[in-house]
């Protein structure tokens, strides 16, 4: 049996990858902060299972990460955890800076420490694999796609961050040998989002007959990626990817925010229509962009299917339809992470 070291594997994207990994016979070790996106609830399914072991505690605490290296003895370190939020960035870039560069140059360096004791089979096996951001590419025109060789230009403190982070695990690699992996995705949905991204927050306002808020024209276009298939692209360049190399993770289902919330308003109509028959496309409601808002994102994920065999198994139609039915058969847990701080607000938007 595997045993990987998940960090954020309370978040969005780490849940829905733990959950699979241990339901394929991985055990997990699952270090999370529990900051406002990372959420226990995600992970119910797994209290008491023998192969996931939940670690409250943060990347940057070196110490903390030696000991669980030390004990379990992970095949890989999975690196999820992120300040992820581009608004929240804008007001609060500080805090970014210290997650996702500080936090993982303290564990990229507990990792290097850790793997340089190893020896023989175990230290041929181990991997280090940084899951990042599509935004370090900054920001496309009408054509074109980020290529695995796309010079970085980010536009935001959070894809900044990201970015430095990506040049730390680099850095790593070509220095100290480290054996990395580096994956960069396009926006991700699916189950267990955090109700402050488009798609869950469309999905919760819609429901609660609140205006939908759509920045700019509506026409900042979107590259969609199933949180799934995401997780599937993380365990094949995991188990197969080329030490130090990166690889593009896109869904090929690139579309304009503002179809994309029309989508939702359409599948909702159809399931649960408003008591007085109205259109929830009625709820649209366009707002100030957001400062820095990049135009265009599309992923070229050529590589990624071409040497690793991976391609997205689901089309944004079946994704989105897929997502919006799950909210509305868990309204549950989205009420448990409303009934905290997070309202449903614009959160990062200055004045």
């Amino acid at each position: 049996m595997s045993t990987w070291l998940v960090t954020g594997g309370a978040g969005f994207i780490g849940g829905n990858f733990v959950l699979e990994a241990v339901a394929k016979g991985v055990r997990i070790v699952n270090l999370d902060a529990l900051t406002y996106a990372g959420n226990r609830d995600t992970l119910a399914s797994l209290d008491g299972h023998p192969d996931h072991v939940f670690v409250h505690g943060d990347i940057g605490d070196r110490a903390l990460v030696a000991r669980l290296l030390a004990e379990h003895r992970p095949d890989a370190v999975v690196n999820f955890a992120a300040e992820s939020h581009v608004d929240r960035s804008i007001d609060g870039p500080g805090a970014f800076v210290q997650t996702n560069v500080v936090g993982t140059l303290a564990l990229l360096e507990a990792a290097r420490d850790h793997w340089k004791a190893l020896e023989g089979p175990a230290r041929e096996r181990f991997r280090f694999l940084h899951v990042s951001t599509d935004e370090v590419y900054g920001s496309l025109g009408e054509t074109g796609k980020f290529t695995e060789t796309t010079p970085y230009a980010p536009n935001s403190p959070y894809s900044a961050s990201k970015a430095a982070s990506d040049h730390l695990v680099r850095a790593f690699h070509h220095t100290y040998g480290l054996p990395v992996l580096t994956t960069n995705c396009s926006n991700n949905y699916g189950p267990y989002q955090f109700p402050e991204k488009l798609i869950p927050l469309v999905i919760a306002r819609a429901l609660a007959g609140e205006p939908l808020p759509v920045y700019g024209d509506g026409m900042n276009v979107r590259d969609w990626l199933y949180v799934g298939d995401h997780c599937a692209a993380i365990r094949a360049v995991l188990e197969r990817g080329r030490v130090g190399e990166t690889y593009n993770v896109g869904g090929d289902a690139e579309r304009p925010n503002i179809a994309v919330v029309e989508t939702i308003c359409a599948l909702l109509d159809a399931r649960r229509p408003r008591e007085d028959g109205k259109p929830r496309r009625s709820q649209v409601t366009y707002v100030e962009d957001r400062p820095g808002h990049d135009r265009r994102y599309a992923i070229d994920a050529s590589r990624l299917k071409s040497e690793l065999g991976w391609a997205p198994a689901h089309t944004f139609e079946q994704g989105i339809a897929d997502t919006v039915d799950w909210y509305l058969a868990n309204q549950p847990w989205v009420q448990r992470v409303l009934d905290g701080s997070y309202r449903l607000e614009r959160i990062g938007v200055t004045a």
